[in-house]
């Protein structure tokens, strides 16, 4: 085989595997074809078929055991400590498909918790929203989201039905102040059915509240499966 059928050859096998990956076709987890059985389907040399796997290696789409084979990794985003990122671009960052689906959307008079969470006035109106995000298909994040609509009233009248809670504030109103508050829980009944996870699992929780001049804008939720998010803060030296 010359040098040139072997290379696009090898952006042939390169290509499809890429793509059934980023699909969701093949989803995190699963096992690919051994060397051996991709050397008979493609007819090319096993040489061929281990550069591939080697690339898709070392841009982490596959992990590779040994005597066990090669698997698809789960992608793992990543968002600055003090970004007000969004979703979307998270999960569009990893080359997978983008959805979400609102679960839940009320507006009452603000509870206890509400005020608490929010910092709005008791009997102010809000608005909950919970929605999950999805990846390929599969739960990427839990939202659970609170608007003042004493600041945001247009948020009555959204259903969110093309564009998430997030994304929409983001272009309605501008926010002068944010507090991020970062932990660590273990799912709840609640958390594990809307992520399809174990009881238990390991998850990051992302609470951020906004403000704008009029007064407080959102308080939201975010719930991510432990390994499938990292948060990422660059600084520099203080003054001295």
């Amino acid at each position: 085989m010359s040098q040139g059928k072997d290379a696009t050859l090898h952006q042939r096998i390169l290509g499809d595997i890429e793509g059934r990956i980023v699909s969701g076709e093949w989803p995190p987890g699963y096992r690919i074809p051994f060397e051996s059985d991709l050397t008979r389907q493609y007819d090319c040399s096993r040489m061929t078929v281990n550069k591939v796997m080697t690339q898709l290696a070392k841009a982490g789409l596959i992990e590779r055991r040994r005597k066990s084979g090669s698997f698809v990794t789960q992608p793992q985003a990543q968002s600055a400590v003090l970004e007000i990122h969004d979703i979307k671009t998270e999960v569009q960052s990893l080359n997978l498909a983008y959805s979400f689906a609102v679960i839940r959307r009320v507006q009452r008079k603000a509870k206890a918790e509400d005020i608490r969470r929010l910092d709005v006035e008791p009997g102010s109106s809000v608005l909950e929203v919970i929605c999950v995000h999805h990846a390929a298909g599969r739960p990427f994040c839990l939202e659970e989201r609170l608007i003042s609509l004493a600041t945001v009233p247009e948020a009555g009248n959204a259903d969110f039905s093309d564009i998430a809670p997030g994304a929409w504030l983001i272009n309605q109103i501008p926010w002068s102040t944010a507090e991020h508050r970062i932990h660590a829980v273990s799912a709840g009944t609640g958390e594990a059915a809307a992520l399809d996870i174990a009881r238990n699992t390991a998850c990051l929780i992302v609470e951020r509240r906004t403000w704008s001049n009029v007064g407080p804008v959102t308080h939201v939720r975010f719930t991510y499966p432990g390994d499938r998010h990292a948060l990422v803060a660059r600084f520099t030296p203080a003054s001295v």
